[in-house]
């Protein structure tokens, strides 16, 4: 059985799922696009909202259109329809990223997600002194091997590892004047920053654990600090390649982790300073987990939710030039 085409209130709908998707300084870098016979939808990166200077390979970029691919499988099947999705489909357009058909119907609805993607705000707060359980961690864990990703919860010796190695990182960016640039040129700065506050510098914790927080005013000076769980729960996603169709598959693990979470109540923030110099990401993997290449570090607790960031308009982001689109 073949479903008819979608219409121009269901494409929107998909593209406001896709759109309420994370990504790197809230870039935004998607695009999206009716197939031909509009049963279906193009996912396409958007070289315009590039972060040259933060992500020169454009990895972060694909991991972002990655979180928004899930969140457009999510909202097809809201719309009763399987999607079934071809990753970088065609060599010679890698700014098309994926192709999903949307011409048969759900067989069954799966867990339903959908609900939680307007709940998701990164939230980088101070989380409460207690624990995310095991079982929890378990589902978290679950959700992102079933995009064939690995989230590895980090035990005490790898939290403040990798903590070290996020403040070293945090420390050179802060001397960076090219990437405060970069950072700014980002930034609303009459509205609040993404989660209502400037980023802390590094929160105290206790003498040896600290979190390092991006500062998303674009200046250099350290900004106040709260004081944060004595040892953060941190988690890190590893794909065991390192090409664009896996920066894919890492964005659908982290959004659809997220997502779990959210539903359980669960709070996170990427910190995402570490992987953007080739030798702390290097340094965050660890050996005895055996190849693999870290794509993400996560910190997930319990806490405020974040506040809602800007989001562009459907109409910037769903292209419906020369497409004939059931106007119903």
């Amino acid at each position: 059985m073949t479903e008819p085409s979608l219409t121009l209130a269901e494409f929107r709908l998909l593209a406001a799922a896709g759109g309420a998707a994370p990504s790197l300084h809230n870039s935004q870098p998607w695009r999206f696009r009716p197939t031909a016979d509009a049963r279906g939808l193009e996912v396409y990166v958007d070289p315009s909202r590039a972060v040259p200077v933060t992500d020169p390979d454009g990895r972060a970029r694909y991991i972002s259109v990655g979180a928004a691919l899930f969140n457009l499988r999510l909202a097809a099947g809201h719309l009763g329809r399987e999607a079934s999705v071809r990753l970088m489909p065609d060599p010679a357009a890698p700014e098309l990223a994926a192709v999903l058909d949307l011409s048969r119907p759900a067989d069954a609805p799966a867990a339903d997600l959908y609900a939680a993607i307007g709940q998701r705000h990164s939230s980088r707060r101070p989380f409460a002194n207690r624990d995310v359980p095991e079982a929890v961690i378990g589902e978290l864990m679950a959700a992102a091997d079933a995009e064939g990703v690995t989230l590895s919860p980090l035990e005490e010796a790898g939290v403040r590892r990798v903590l070290a190695l996020t403040a070293d990182a945090e420390e050179r960016i802060a001397a960076d004047v090219a990437r405060h640039a970069e950072t700014r040129s980002w930034l609303r700065l009459d509205e609040p920053a993404a989660d209502g506050i400037p980023a802390a510098a590094l929160g105290p914790l206790d003498h040896e654990a600290r979190v390092p927080m991006r500062s998303f005013t674009g200046y250099p000076q350290a900004m106040p600090s709260e004081r944060f769980e004595a040892l953060p729960q941190v988690c890190t996603l590893t794909t065991h390649g390192d090409l664009p169709v896996d920066w894919l598959r890492a964005g659908q693990a982290l959004e659809r982790v997220w997502l779990v979470a959210t539903t359980r109540g669960v709070r996170a923030n990427v910190l995402h300073q570490a992987v953007e110099w080739p030798d702390t990401r290097a340094l965050l993997r660890d050996p005895s987990e055996g190849p693999g290449h870290v794509q993400l570090v996560v910190r997930v607790g319990y806490g405020q939710p974040g506040t809602p960031s800007p989001r562009r308009p459907v109409a910037e982001i769903l292209d419906l030039t020369d497409r004939q689109v059931d106007q119903r």
